[in-house]
Formats: structure tokens, C-alpha cells, sequence
């Protein structure tokens, strides 16, 4: 025998009784310049880097990232300058 399906229409709100906005709602809350959202988090930098795939040398990486993080900041700062050094 078939079950009858409840219905599914929902109970009338009245729009006036708005949840209360809370401090958590406010800190997940889209920040607003105008008509422009206000990006959380690092702001994008003045030049932007590019990502690629390059091999090198085990011992040379070796020596890169021995010195701790940032070691693929100290390869890009060799390289440029190896280029101001090579000038044309």
C-alpha cells in the first residue's frame, strides 16, 4: 500500500522576526568598500611571481634548502643577481 507524503510547504515566518545578528555573523560578514568586496587576507603584492617547474642538482637544492625556509626566495635572489650581473 502507497504512504501519502507529508506536505511539504513550510510554516509562514513573519519576516520581522529576524534572528538576532550576533558577533559571529558580523565576523563572517562580506566587508564593503562601496559596491566592491574588501578581500580578507594578504593583500596581493606590487609584483607577482609565477610559478614553473625547473630540476636542479640535488646538492645545489641541498644547499638552498639547508638554510631553512625560504630557500625558494634565495634561489629567485641568486638568479637576479646573476642577471644584473650578466648585463647585455
Amino acid at each position: 500500500m502507497a504512504v501519502k507524503k507529508r506536505s511539504s510547504k513550510r510554516s509562514w515566518r513573519d519576516p520581522d522576526d529576524a534572528p538576532a545578528l550576533g558577533r559571529a555573523w558580523f565576523d563572517e560578514a562580506d566587508v564593503m568598500l562601496g559596491p566592491k568586496v574588501v578581500r580578507r587576507g594578504r593583500p596581493t603584492a606590487a609584483t607577482t611571481k609565477q610559478a614553473i617547474s625547473i630540476r636542479l642538482d640535488k646538492d645545489v637544492l641541498a644547499h638552498f634548502r639547508e638554510a631553512g625556509s625560504g630557500w625558494q626566495a634565495r634561489i629567485n635572489a641568486t638568479l637576479r643577481r646573476s642577471m644584473a650581473n650578466t648585463k647585455r
